[in-house]
């Protein structure tokens, strides 16, 4: 199952870093995956300060 992320974001861009495959993008509140090409690694939870990722 995919991660999402939470009304906790506050769109410092630290999970789009972290994702290998490119599956986190900006959107207007809040930044937003991809979960057809979400790979389930974990690595933009591990990184958002706010813990706004889990997993879905």
């Amino acid at each position: 199952m995919a991660y999402v992320i939470s009304s906790a974001c506050i769109s410092c861009g630290a999970c789009s870093d972290a994702c290998p495959v490119g599956a986190i993008s900006a959107g207007d509140e809040q930044y937003n995956i991809n979960a057809d090409a979400c790979i389930d690694c974990g690595a933009c939870s591990d990184t958002c300060p706010t813990g706004a990722i889990s997993q879905g």
